[in-house]
C-alpha cells in the first residue's frame, strides 16, 4: 500500500503525460506542415491522385484493355481529344483517360510495395550497424559501398532482363537494390542516439538490446525515416516508369505510365499526336512534384529546430 502512496507522490512524469506530449507534438508537426502552402499543394495532389487509382473502376469510362470502335465499326486508332475521349485513342485504339487512371494504381502500387521493401531492409541493416557496431558496422557497411557503386537503373535492368518481366517482380528488384541510402540514413542516427543518457540508463537496467533497439531508439528516429521513405516512393515511381518504358518493366496490356510512353518513340506521334504520351509524361511529373513538395514538407514540419 506504502509502495502505490510513494508512486502517487512521486513528482516524476506519469505515461499519460508521455503519451499526451506525444501528441502534442504530432499535433505542433502538422501545425507546421499545414503552414507550408507548396506541400499542402503536394499533399492535395496526391490524395486525388491516390482517390483515382482506388476507385480507378468506378471513374474510368471505359475498359482500359479493350480497343474502342468508331460509328463505323472500325478501331478508333490515335483518335484526337473529343467529347467521346477526352484525351483520345492509343496505337491500338485505347482510350487513353482510363489506361491513365488505371496506369496511376500501377504506378503508384509498384512503388509503395517497393519502398516498403528497400525500407524494411535498409531500417533493419542501419539499426544493427548503427547500435551494434563493430564488425556488425563493418560488414553491413561495405555490403552497402558495394551496392551504391552500380548505378541503380543499370543494376535494375541487368536483373529485370534476367527474368521475366511482370509487376511483382518490379517491385522486389526494385526494393531490394534501393535499400542503401535508408541503411546510411539509419546508421548515423542511431550513432547519434545510442550515445543519449536515456539510452545509457536503459541498458544500464539490464533491458535487452532487441528491446532497446526497437522500443527506445527505432521511435525516436521515425521522422528521417518517414522523409526519407516518401522521397523514394518519387524516385521508385520513375525507375518503374523508366524500366516500363524500355520493355523491362510493366508489360502490356497491363497499363503503367512507363509503358504508356512506348508510343512516344515514334518519330510521328512526337510531332503530331502528343495527347498519347503527354498525359502519363504529366502524370508522373505531377506524382513525383507532388511527393517531393509532401517531403520536404514533412522534413521541414518533423525538424524539432524548425522555427514558424
Amino acid at each position: 500500500m506504502s509502495q502505490h502512496a510513494d508512486l502517487a507522490s512521486n513528482p516524476a512524469v506519469p505515461e499519460p503525460l508521455s503519451s499526451l506530449k506525444k501528441d502534442s507534438i504530432v499535433a505542433e508537426a502538422w501545425k507546421r506542415f499545414k503552414k507550408n502552402k507548396l506541400a499542402m499543394v503536394g499533399a492535395v495532389i496526391l490524395c486525388l491522385l491516390v482517390l483515382a487509382a482506388v476507385f480507378a473502376p468506378l471513374i474510368s469510362p471505359y475498359d482500359p484493355y479493350s480497343s474502342v470502335k468508331n460509328q463505323a465499326g472500325m478501331l478508333n486508332v490515335m483518335a484526337p481529344p473529343s467529347g467521346e475521349h477526352w484525351l483520345g485513342t492509343d496505337s491500338l485504339g485505347r482510350d487513353i483517360v482510363s489506361r491513365l487512371i488505371y496506369g496511376g494504381r500501377i504506378s503508384l502500387s509498384v512503388a509503395l510495395v517497393a519502398v516498403a521493401i528497400s525500407t524494411c531492409i535498409g531500417v533493419l541493416l542501419g539499426l544493427l550497424a548503427g547500435y551494434y557496431g563493430k564488425w556488425v558496422d563493418a560488414i553491413i557497411m561495405r555490403i552497402t559501398d558495394i551496392v551504391i557503386c552500380f548505378p541503380v537503373l543499370f543494376l535494375v535492368i541487368s536483373v529485370s532482363t534476367m527474368l521475366t518481366p511482370s509487376i511483382y517482380n518490379v517491385m522486389i528488384i526494385i526494393g531490394l537494390v534501393s535499400w542503401t541510402t535508408m541503411t546510411r540514413l539509419v546508421r548515423g542516427e542511431v550513432l547519434r542516439i545510442r550515445e543519449m543518457e536515456y539510452v545509457e540508463a536503459v541498458r544500464a537496467l539490464g533491458q535487452n538490446n532487441l528491446v532497446i533497439v526497437f522500443k527506445h531508439v527505432l521511435p525516436n528516429i521515425m521522422a528521417p525515416i518517414t522523409v526519407q521513405a516518401t522521397l523514394q516512393t518519387a524516385e521508385a515511381i520513375l525507375t518503374e516508369s523508366a524500366l516500363s518504358f524500355l520493355g523491362v518493366g510493366v508489360q502490356q496490356p497491363i497499363p503503367s505510365w512507363g509503358n504508356m510512353l512506348q508510343d512516344a518513340t515514334s518519330i510521328m506521334v512526337l510531332q503530331f499526336k502528343p495527347w498519347i504520351w503527354a498525359p502519363p509524361g504529366i502524370a508522373i511529373l505531377l506524382t513525383i512534384l507532388s511527393i517531393n513538395l509532401v517531403g520536404d514538407g514533412l522534413r521541414d514540419a518533423l525538424d524539432p529546430k524548425t522555427k514558424n
